[in-house]
This record gives C-alpha cells, structure tokens and sequence, in this order.
C-alpha cells in the first residue's frame, strides 16, 4: 500500500528506536514531522495499544489512520512503499542476515543501553536531569524534579524486564566491550555492516549507540577510550541524506563470510543462548529464564516479543532457497548462531 507524506510520527530523542527510524527516514528520502515529547497524541491521532516510542500514524487496508509501533515490519513496510535507496539487500542470504544482525541491536544492545542508563548514578542522575525536560522544556523546576523522582524510580524497578541485575552486569558490559572492540575492527574494512551502504541493522546499531555513545555518560567514556571509530561513526549516521547508494555497493559472500563470522561468534556467545532460553521459558509457561552465558548465570523475566523474534527468524530460514540458505549456514557455522536457525 502506498503511504501519503510526511509521515506523523511521536518520538523522543532519548528513545533508541526513534533515532533509528528517523535515520532511515533521512536516508531513504521519506519527508516526516516528528512529534516531540508527547506523552499523549493529539486528539485527531488514534492511540496505540501499547505506548511505545515511535508511534507512527498510518493508514490501515479501510484507510483508517491506526498507531503503528514496532521499527522492524515499519522498515519493511517502507520497503514496499516508497522505491529507491532500499536498506533490504536484495541478495536473500545477506538478507537475512541482516535479520538477524537488526535483531542483535534491537534485542541485545538495548540491553546495555538500558542497563547503563539506569545502574550507575551519574547516568540515573542525567537521565533523570534531562528526559523529563523532553516531555515539557518549559516544565517549572518543581514539576521536573518530581518526574525525575518518580521516571528515575519506575525505571530502575523495570531493569529486571531487560535482564539487567546483579548477577547479570559484569555479563551485559563486557558483552558490550567485546562488541566496541569487533565493530570497531569491522569499520576498519567497510563503512557499514553489509558493505559501502547502510542496512537495516546499520540503523539497528545506530540507534542503541545515539544513547550508549552520545548520551549516557558511563558507557559514553567506555566507548570514547577504546573504539573512538563507532563514537565517530554515530556521527556520521545521524544523516545520511547525502549519500549515493549503488547496488556495487553491498558486500560480498566471500567478504561476508570472511569480515562478519567474529561478529556473529559474539551474537552466538551471548545473545543467541539468552534468546533461545527466553523461546523455551515462553514455551513450557515457565516464570524465568535461566541459562548461562560465558559460564555465568542468566536470569530475567520471560520476554513474548523475542519469542516471536527467534520464530521469525526461523520461518525466514526456511524461506530461504537452498542455495541461500547453504551461504548462510557457511557464515554461521561455528558461530554459535547457527542453533539460532535450528529446529
């Protein structure tokens, strides 16, 4: 279905999804208007059943606008909808792979962001300082203070829903440390994930890092001393409105299988277990997942959406053609990802 522009959307500059969305906006070339801040919409926007940032406002198949959440089918929805300047490569194998690399930042990276943000005092303290003042600059310094009491508090209560406690951070900030050090290794041969142009999961990465690397101070300095390069190249993927993609740009298999394997070692030693125990947890109806990690143990609250996340996955593997399909698992071999797909 084609979509009218500008494209409505809510947002906030301290949500990761939101950056990552209006990035792909810039990039594609697709005219938006954000709304900043809004805790409710205009009352002329529908609301969404779940209150989550962004919140697009599009068009249903009766044409009737509907709120629209969740930053993966919206890319693919934009895909389909708007021609030129595709973040999908069109080659089926790095296609998925792409998958499974957007999932990693949306379902792993978020992790720390969160966990950062909400664990050490002087991030709670910034946080807590500055994103009530997004939802209302002119807010009295009374008002501001009691939602900085009242944000700061119910966020920190929430850390378990991403699995961040005790036992679990020293896992989830040496998994972010490793990630600097590969990404940054990565950036040294290609600008981007999947070769001279962005993918989706370029922008899966980039909005995690808007906050982990140019927000939150904690991992702000990590990030600075040891992988100056993904600081810079945040930078650079705030707006790339200006680039000029061409279908030579996009990796090769061989320099797929050759630059992303010690990238996809790390998904498979630390997200790939914690997602397939969240699938099983979900499965026999248990209240907890639990697994290990780096021989450490893993505990949070099951999670439905990542459960959806590794069926997707899966039904996208058996989608794929069997000569595709035999690339991916070349690239995924040894990995630990692999289990990802199986079953």
């Amino acid at each position: 279905m084609s979509l009218s522009t500008p494209l409505t959307l809510s947002g906030a500059p301290g949500s990761p999804y939101t950056r990552k969305m209006l990035a792909v906006l810039r990039y594609r070339h697709i005219p938006y208007k954000v709304l900043w801040g809004l805790q409710e919409p205009p009352e002329d926007l529908p609301k969404p059943k779940v209150h989550l940032l962004p919140t697009f406002y599009l068009p249903n198949e009766n044409g009737d606008l509907e709120a629209v959440v969740d930053s993966s089918p919206l890319i693919r929805r934009f895909e389909d909808a708007f021609e030129g300047r595709s973040i999908i490569p069109p080659d089926a194998g790095l296609a998925f792979l792409d998958h499974i690399l957007e999932d990693y930042g949306d379902e792993w990276l978020t992790k720390a962001m969160f966990h950062y943000r909400w664990h050490y005092e002087a991030d709670i303290d910034q946080a807590g300082s500055v994103l009530p003042r997004w939802r209302g600059i002119t807010a009295s310094e009374s008002d501001i203070a009691a939602a900085k009491k009242f944000f700061s508090e119910r966020q920190i209560s929430r850390l378990y829903v991403v699995g961040s406690n005790d036992t679990t951070a020293p896992i989830i900030e040496a998994s972010y440390e490793r990630f600097l050090q590969l990404f940054q290794a990565h950036l040294q041969k290609f600008p981007f994930l999947l070769g001279d142009r962005p993918a989706s999961c370029d922008f899966a990465f980039f909005g995690q890092l808007t906050q982990l690397t140019h927000f939150d101070p904690t991992p702000s300095q990590l990030t600075l001393k040891k992988a100056p390069r993904v600081y810079a190249w945040v930078d650079l993927l705030e707006d790339l409105s200006g680039l000029e993609p061409e279908d030579a740009h996009w990796i090769s298999r061989d320099e797929a299988k050759e630059t992303l394997k010690p990238l996809f070692a790390e998904l498979g030693r630390t997200f790939v277990p914690v997602m397939l125990a969240n699938a099983k947890a979900l499965k026999e109806q248990e209240d907890a997942v639990k697994t290990l990690v780096d021989g450490a143990e893993w505990t949070q609250q099951p999670f439905p959406y990542q459960g959806k996340c590794v069926q997707w996955l899966r039904d996208a593997y058996q989608g794929l053609a069997s000569g595709d399909r035999a690339f991916v698992d070349q690239v995924l071999d040894g990995t630990g990802c692999e289990r990802l797909v199986a079953g």
